[in-house]
């Protein structure tokens, strides 16, 4: 990510976070005010929208660090971490506002249904807003992707927190409500399975997604003088930082003839060329290396 960028995004971050910060303000208070369990719960979304951008914010600043010292690999994970963070606050918000809502479903209140739908109506105008400012950041970032589905929720749970007043207005049913808190749940504990598994694929260092390891391996083999390949490990660092490492048992002639240093360009090439895997590490050796090798795979 240029530092450009980085910072453009940074800027976006910021001025969605304001906007759903104030707004989460009033939300509150109008909650509050009209024994809304629904807006409430948007409130308590939203909260966890604002901690999300800030943890973004913080994330992008981390991973703008360069490698030093101790932290080989950077801060680029801190983007990641704030990913998994935010997944595990959606969950618990989902879970409170869940209960709530199954107590409201068994003993409705009274709902002011004009506050709601003006609320709600602002608080879409709001999310909008704020999805459309985040639209122009660098979605292939988790933690950009992340901010994203918070406040792209959000739009939603207004939309059903609107239904849910008119109903209210029209009919005087007090259960609209908790049912639209309800599909907010619904749209929070989505979100949150998204972001800790995506999350929990990187902190875990599975495979990244778009590098079949089959594939690469079958590719590395068809490069001249190599013999087999072992110890394969492709994982991400950050959450567009793909790497691979690998053994790479090759032919005695290639050590014989010093070809090994062009061999290692080929193979590296090979990896950026088809697999857009620009960081990679080989190490080449004869096969009589084998036997020493402990816990090959």
């Amino acid at each position: 990510m240029g530092a450009e960028h980085g910072h453009d995004d940074e800027r976006r971050l910021t001025i969605a976070c304001a906007l759903i910060a104030a707004f989460m303000v009033v939300e509150v208070v109008v909650a509050f005010l009209a024994s809304s369990l629904a807006l409430l719960a948007d409130a308590g979304h939203m909260l966890t929208d604002a901690i999300a951008l800030v943890m973004a914010i913080v994330a992008l600043r981390l991973a703008r660090r360069p490698a030093q010292g101790r932290w080989t690999f950077g801060y680029a994970r801190a983007e990641v971490l704030s990913a998994a963070v935010n997944g595990v606050t959606l969950l618990v918000v989902a879970a409170v506002v869940l209960v709530e809502a199954i107590k409201r479903l068994a003993y409705p209140s009274d709902v002011a249904g004009t506050p709601l739908v003006v609320v709600a109506s602002v608080g879409l105008g709001v999310s909008l807003v704020a999805t459309l400012v985040l639209a122009g950041a660098d979605r292939h970032s988790l933690n950009i992707a992340g901010a994203f589905a918070h406040i792209a929720t959000d739009a939603a749970a207004f939309a059903a927190t609107i239904i849910a007043g008119v109903v209210v207005l029209v009919s005087g049913a007090r259960r609209a409500d908790p049912v639209a808190a309800l599909f907010v749940v619904v749209l929070m504990a989505r979100a949150a399975w998204s972001l800790l598994r995506d999350s929990g694929h990187v902190l875990l260092e599975g495979a990244p997604a778009n590098v079949d390891l089959t594939e690469l391996r079958a590719h590395l083999m068809q490069t001249s003088y190599v013999v087999a390949v072992h110890d394969l490990h492709a994982w991400i660092s950050g959450s567009r930082l793909p790497s691979v490492s690998a053994h790479v048992v090759i032919d005695d002639a290639c050590f014989a003839d010093g070809r090994s240093p062009q061999l290692l360009d080929e193979l590296q090439g090979c990896l950026a060329g088809h697999f857009d895997v620009e960081h990679s590490t080989f190490q080449l050796e004869p096969a009589s290396h084998a036997a020493h090798e402990a816990g090959m795979h």
